[in-house]
C-alpha cells in the first residue's frame, strides 16, 4: 500500500477548516472555517524553503453570520455558500438567497454541513443538528421547486462524490462509520441501491473526493489520515497528516495532482493542541494520481441534456 506524508501550509490554523474545492477557472482554492463563519480564497504558490510541494497563500476572506458548512464555485462566477440554514450566492454585486431549510416541528436546531455538485451541476447539500442529534439530518438535492430530501435520516451528513462516469455516488454519514455507494441516474439526479462501499476503523469518515481513476479519498477524523480506496472498495493508499482531526480533501493545481487536506482544532484538549501545533491548517501532498475537473454549481432551472 502506498503511503505518504502531507506538509502543512502557510495560512493560520482554523477552528474547523473544511470543504476545500478547486476553481480551475480562477486557479483558486476555496475552503471554509465552519464555526468561525469564514470563507477563504487562496492560491497555490512556491514554498519559501524551495520544497517541491506548493504552499497556499490566502487571497481574500469573507466573513458570514453564523456557521458556513460549504462553499462552491458556480457557472455564473459567484460563490455558493451553505451558511447556517440558508443557501446563498455571494458575488461582488452582493448576496442572494437560493434556498432555506424547511422548519421542522421537533425544535432541533440544524445547519447545513457538507455540499457538492454532481457532474451536471446539481447541488446536493446535507444537514446535521448542532448537537449531532442522531437521525436529525437529511441529504437534500436542490431542484427547480426547492430542496428535496434524497437520503434520510442521517446524523452528520458529510462527504459526497461521483465516479468519473457519473454512474455512482459516494456518501458518508459520519455516524455510521462507513462510506456508502449508490447507483446514480445522472439525468434525473436520483441515487438508488445504497450499499456499503468501505468501513472505516480507527476514526470517523468525513469529507471525501474521487480521483480521475475512480479511487475514493476519504478524510478520517480522529485518525490523522486520508485513506484511498479502489473502485472495488479495497484500500490502496494512506496519507499521514500530523493533525488527528482531518476533515476533508480535494485535488488542486493546474494538473490536479496536489491533494489539499483540511484539518481542525475543535474538540482537541490543550495537551493535544500542544502536541499538534499545526492542527487546523491546510496540508498538501502529491499522492501519485490526479483528480477530476471540478463540477460547478448550475442554476437548477437550467435544462440539461446528455
Amino acid at each position: 500500500m502506498h503511503r505518504t506524508t502531507a506538509l502543512p501550509c502557510a495560512p493560520e490554523p482554523g477552528r474547523l477548516s473544511e470543504g476545500p474545492v478547486w476553481d480551475h477557472r480562477s486557479q483558486e482554492l476555496l475552503w471554509v472555517d465552519i464555526t468561525a463563519g469564514l470563507v477563504h480564497r487562496g492560491a497555490l504558490a512556491p514554498r519559501a524553503d524551495g520544497t517541491d510541494l506548493p504552499d497556499v497563500h490566502v487571497r481574500a476572506t469573507l466573513r458570514l453570520e453564523g456557521t458556513v458548512g460549504a462553499v462552491l464555485p458556480t457557472w455564473s462566477g459567484a460563490l455558493l455558500t451553505a451558511a447556517g440554514t440558508s443557501l446563498i450566492t455571494v458575488a461582488p454585486s452582493g448576496t442572494a438567497p437560493v434556498a432555506i431549510l424547511p422548519v421542522e416541528s421537533d425544535g432541533v436546531p440544524r445547519r447545513f454541513n457538507d455540499a457538492a455538485c454532481d457532474p451536471l451541476g446539481r447541488l446536493f447539500a446535507g444537514t446535521m443538528a448542532f448537537d449531532a442529534t442522531p437521525g436529525a439530518g437529511t441529504l437534500y438535492r436542490l431542484d427547480p421547486t426547492g430542496l428535496r430530501p434524497v437520503v434520510a435520516p442521517v446524523t452528520i451528513s458529510n462527504g459526497l462524490g461521483w465516479s468519473p462516469d457519473g454512474r455512482l455516488m459516494y456518501y458518508a454519514d459520519s455516524a455510521t462509520g462507513q462510506v456508502d455507494v449508490f447507483d446514480y441516474h445522472l439525468m434525473t439526479g436520483a441515487p438508488s441501491r445504497r450499499r456499503v462501499f468501505a468501513r472505516v476503523e480507527g476514526g470517523v469518515p468525513d469529507g471525501l473526493t474521487v480521483d480521475a481513476h475512480g479511487n475514493v479519498w476519504v478524510a478520517v477524523w480522529g485518525a490523522g489520515e486520508v485513506r484511498a480506496y479502489a473502485p472495488d472498495g479495497s484500500p490502496i493508499a494512506v496519507v499521514d497528516v500530523p493533525a488527528t482531526h482531518v476533515s476533508s480533501c480535494t485535488f488542486a493545481g493546474p494538473r490536479l495532482d496536489i491533494l489539499v487536506i483540511t484539518t481542525a482544532r475543535e474538540e482537541l484538549s490543550p495537551a493535544e493542541l500542544r502536541a499538534q501545533p499545526d492542527a487546523g491548517r491546510l496540508f498538501v501532498c502529491r499522492p501519485g494520481t490526479i483528480g477530476q475537473s471540478p463540477d460547478l454549481y448550475d442554476d437548477p432551472t437550467t435544462e440539461h441534456t446528455a
